[in-house]
């Protein structure tokens, strides 16, 4: 006698409210905020200031991280606290494209990058070679990070490093990555980092129109990232993913390898976060290893159970939330910005579980 096994339906990638939801973010993005910024006059109480994109720009960095957070920690259960290297291999590669931009106007009037100058270095060193060319830099953006981050995992994941213990050896990862870009003879400009960047493909960097094309660039990156995540978190890798988080040793025992999915996700994860520091760089206009820093790393995990874990849209809010009261507090109370950032986390973790958009689900729910 047989039994035939009826599958769950692949749920559609986002219900109608979703897509409404995200069209108008697409319009916002690409029509309100360009409109708001380049030809509503300043003094117009409808003008979004240059100040206001640059912050919403660098928080859309943010967000990809946090949505990059979500796919290894919320839906694969691999807490990561060394995310923030590859965000910062991502704008280092793009920072090495816009050093090697900037040319003989430096204060040194020299082919070198000015720290080079000012070190007596003869000549760029060999990871420079590709430098000069925006193709090879926007592949570098995507396979250092990558190719970092699959080694890194292979060797973890085969040794079924997992929990804290996994944790604890990524931010270790970070941290050596810090220390290393630090050292003047790496080639990295030591310290100070990179800045000072003046054009990207030829043209100035530092115009009101350059500085909306990036922000333009980076929030279709991110409504891209978050189709992409959908699609995944809804196909079965995405429900292997969620066996893999849930019982791992199931999974193994149904016949699955969590190897290759854990390492897939984890490699994807690193690429995101490496592109969205790409986007970083030019926006902010300096990239230095303090990037890399440990504390980087945590707040990206703190972004993705503020906004709500393993819910996708959650860990952007988070994003937006907790660097909006950044932006605000180290301006208004500097001194109390980490205090409250930790009291925020305690916060979440013993009442709010489920994040913001959990708290959200629970009210539609008592109300109805």
């Amino acid at each position: 006698m047989s039994t035939n096994l009826i599958l769950p339906s692949r749920p559609p990638l986002l219900t109608r409210t979703g897509w409404s939801a995200f069209i108008v973010a697409l319009i916002v993005v690409c029509a309100v905020a360009p409109v708001l910024n380049l030809w509503v006059p300043a003094g117009s109480v409808f003008h979004l200031s240059d100040y206001a994109v640059a912050l919403c720009g660098r928080i859309m960095c943010y967000a990809i991280c946090a949505l990059a957070m979500d796919l290894v920690w919320g839906y694969t259960g691999i807490l990561s606290l060394g995310h923030g290297v590859f965000f910062a291999l991502g704008g280092y590669a793009m920072g090495m494209y816009l050093m090697r931009q900037i040319g003989r106007d430096g204060n040194y009037k020299s082919d070198l990058p000015d720290f080079m100058v000012f070190l007596d270095w003869k000549a760029l060193p060999w990871h420079w070679t590709f430098s000069d060319s925006f193709i090879a830099t926007l592949i570098l953006i995507v396979a250092v990070p990558g190719l970092v981050a699959f080694v890194f995992g292979y060797f973890a994941f085969r040794s079924r490093i997992k929990g804290v213990y996994f944790s604890i050896i990524t931010q270790a990862m970070t941290f050596a990555a810090m220390l290393l870009f630090f050292r003047n003879e790496t080639g990295f400009g030591g310290n100070n980092g990179f800045t000072d960047f003046k054009r990207i493909l030829g043209l100035p960097i530092a115009t009101q129109e350059m500085r909306m094309t990036l922000f333009v660039l980076t929030g279709l990156t991110l409504l891209g990232f978050f189709l992409l995540a959908r699609w995944l978190v809804g196909s079965k890798f995405g429900r292997v993913l969620q066996a893999i988080r849930d019982a791992e040793s199931r999974v193994m025992f149904s016949g699955y390898s969590p190897l290759g999915y854990k390492l897939t996700i984890w490699t994807l994860s690193a690429v995101m976060c490496g592109i969205a520091g790409a986007l970083y760089v030019p926006q902010v206009g300096i990239i230095n290893p303090g990037e890399m820093s440990p504390a980087n790393s945590i707040e990206m995990a703190i972004w993705a159970a503020v906004g709500g874990r393993a819910t996708l849209i959650g860990p952007i809010i988070g994003a937006f939330v907790v660097n909006g009261a950044k932006s605000w507090l180290t301006v208004a109370w500097p001194e109390f910005w980490l205090y409250f950032l930790g009291g925020l986390f305690i916060v979440v973790t013993l009442f709010l579980p489920d994040g913001l958009v959990g708290l959200v689900k629970k009210l539609k729910g008592g109300r109805s």
